[in-house]
């Protein structure tokens, strides 16, 4: 595995293909080639696009290995296709953060932001991956107006604990966009398998009485988890959690 230090490579590419907005990249460029082979070992691949005009700009090589789909035809519709039916709405509300932050830092015309959650999502052979999905999003004047945005996916079936809670950040510290370590992706891991169970049985309108019956629980061990929830996310109802878990696209 490669230093999590490389990630300073996708920073060098804004500096080197960032002032023509990302096109005519020659994929032979030294620094391509070195992106490409840790690519390769790490079992990642990125793109660079232009979330303003919603376009995919360039894709390196492994997208193919890893989605099935040739890095020239690669859209979002394609990520819609590949995420697992059970996280396709938490997918789509991760989106439109992705969207609203974007719009963000083109009105401030500065800034950037990154964000990064889990997804499980389909690979060329048709099987489910837990998948760590970055984005690095930057408002840029050059060559034009606009908020562009490196995507990295990477492979991390090799952390167990991702299938039971969704690790999300989003903010500003670029020591968190670095090749995913099991620090990295215990990141605002903050409710347990059981909790997440029981917010989304009371986001579906459910009583705590019913959740108790359904999950074979003591009245009082439900009301217990409620307030731990509570406790963890520091809200004064169950309703703010679920708005907050949704705003975030967790929900």
């Amino acid at each position: 595995m490669s230093h999590p230090s490389y990630y300073d490579l996708f920073l060098k590419c804004i500096e080197t293909y960032g002032p023509k907005g990302f096109t005519g990249i020659d994929p032979n460029d030294p620094l391509m080639m070195e992106l490409e082979e840790i690519m390769e070992k790490n079992d990642q691949f990125f793109y660079f696009g232009d979330l303003m005009l919603f376009q995919i700009i360039y894709t390196s090589k492994r997208c193919k290995d890893m989605l099935g789909v040739e890095p020239a035809l690669l859209s979002g519709f394609n990520f819609f296709q590949s995420t697992h039916p059970d996280e396709l709405n938490r997918h789509f509300l991760g989106r439109t953060t992705i969207l609203k932050l974007a719009h963000e830092l083109y009105k401030a015309e500065k800034g950037f932001k990154i964000v990064s959650t889990t997804f499980r999502i389909k690979n060329a052979a048709g099987q489910y991956n837990n998948m760590l999905v970055q984005f690095y999003i930057y408002f840029s004047h050059v060559p034009y107006k606009s908020v562009f945005t490196i995507k990295v996916h990477s492979n991390i079936n090799w952390l167990k604990e991702v299938r039971q809670v969704y690790h999300y950040y989003l903010g500003d510290d670029l020591l968190n966009f670095r090749y995913p370590d099991r620090e990295l992706l215990m990141l605002r891991n903050v409710f347990s398998k059981r909790e997440f169970e029981i917010i989304k049985m009371l986001e579906k309108g459910l009583s705590s009485e019913k959740v108790a019956e359904m999950l074979f629980l003591s009245l009082n061990t439900v009301n217990t988890h409620r307030r731990n929830i509570l406790l963890k996310a520091g809200k004064d109802n169950i309703s703010e959690v679920i708005f907050d878990l949704k705003e975030k696209g967790l929900m």
